[in-house]
């Protein structure tokens, strides 16, 4: 479980033996790594029986979603959900801190020519007091020196815990506005994949305004099923 460290203390267990990015090494690996997920959504490929020689999951197969790869190293469970949720319900810098530390520990083999936030409704923000897509993809592009995109949502969204991928992609229509100029390759930044609906979307939009390609970035994964 996360807990409230103080500076080189590890933020997992609290013992002084934490490395510069805030963890000890018994702990980092004891995460819930995401390995030998599918690399377009990162849905873990032992959770869908996908088979080993195309490594793409039976959805992608199925129904490629708009963005061409994703990179989230890290399941939702455990310690990166305690970490995740002190960052998102509690606005705790240290957490999201740790979790731009994490992603960078496992960045996308292309990170693309911009970052780009996955939005949030304006009354939903301030609701919660701030947007931590926002704040992990403003950190990433300070970090990396790369552009920062912005976009903006526009239509109050339902929350969309309870919903199957379909339902989250009919609410989705027409939620976000991008900006009018696009680069080509766009990294869209969140701090959860869940079922990449959100992702899907952003990506149609920008791919329709300019861009080339588009990908996912996050900490964490959830695996279908566990949502």
């Amino acid at each position: 479980m996360f807990k409230k460290a103080l500076p080189g203390y590890c933020a997992f267990c609290l013992s002084p033996r934490a490395n510069i990015e805030g963890w000890c090494d018994a702990c980092y690996a004891g995460l819930e790594h995401n390995r030998g997920a599918c690399p377009r959504c990162q849905e873990p490929l032992a959770a869908l029986k996908a088979p080993e020689h195309d490594r793409l999951c039976g959805h992608c197969l199925a129904d490629p979603p708009a963005f061409t790869a994703t990179r989230a190293a890290f399941l939702y469970e455990g310690a990166i959900k305690a970490l995740v949720r002190d960052f998102k319900f509690h606005a705790s810098p240290r957490a999201g801190t740790l979790l731009v530390e994490l992603m960078l520990k496992h960045p996308p083999l292309e990170v693309g020519d911009a970052l780009l936030a996955v939005p949030m409704h304006p009354a939903r923000a301030r609701e919660r007091g701030f947007n931590q897509a926002q704040w992990l993809a403003a950190e990433l592009a300070r970090r990396l020196d790369v552009p920062l995109l912005k976009a903006k949502c526009v239509k109050r969204l339902p929350t969309q815990r309870t919903l199957s991928r379909r339902q989250r992609a009919a609410n989705l229509k027409g939620a976000f506005e991008l900006p009018e100029s696009l680069p080509a390759h766009i990294t869209v930044i969140d701090d959860v994949i869940t079922t990449g609906a959100t992702g899907h979307e952003l990506a149609r939009q920008a791919l329709r305004g300019g861009a080339t390609r588009v990908d996912l970035w996050a900490p964490a994964r959830t695996p279908l099923g566990r949502s």
